[in-house]
């Protein structure tokens, strides 16, 4: 019986969200779903970067997009939100998701 080991052609270099920045998007995502206005996310993953999309219908284009970038220049991570009318790039996640709850959700109960 062989050792299982992990080769260099999985997706460990792939960018991801940590289980507590994925924790805190769900959290946001899930008050837009009970207020109505979200009803689907998808989540994709690449070298340099990682995306959060919302979607207001099943089928439509995403109403914002919530990305997590790695710059190669300066080794650093941005997160930006890009949707209809905004695209800003954040040093934060915090910060992204408490621009994306002020805009997006007025009075949240």
């Amino acid at each position: 019986m062989g050792l299982v080991t992990s080769s260099a052609s999985t997706n460990n270099h792939n960018l991801y969200f940590s289980k507590d920045e994925l924790a805190k998007i769900l959290n946001l995502y899930s008050k837009g779903v009970s207020s109505g206005e979200w009803k689907d996310y998808a989540i994709d993953f690449n070298k340099n970067n990682a995306f959060f999309y919302i979607f207001k219908h099943s089928l439509a284009a995403p109403e914002c997009i919530l990305n997590k970038s790695l710059e190669m220049k300066k080794r650093k991570i941005f997160y930006k939100l890009k949707s209809k009318n905004h695209d800003k790039k954040y040093e934060n996640l915090d910060t992204l998701l408490s621009s994306l709850n002020r805009k997006i959700f007025k009075i949240l109960e």
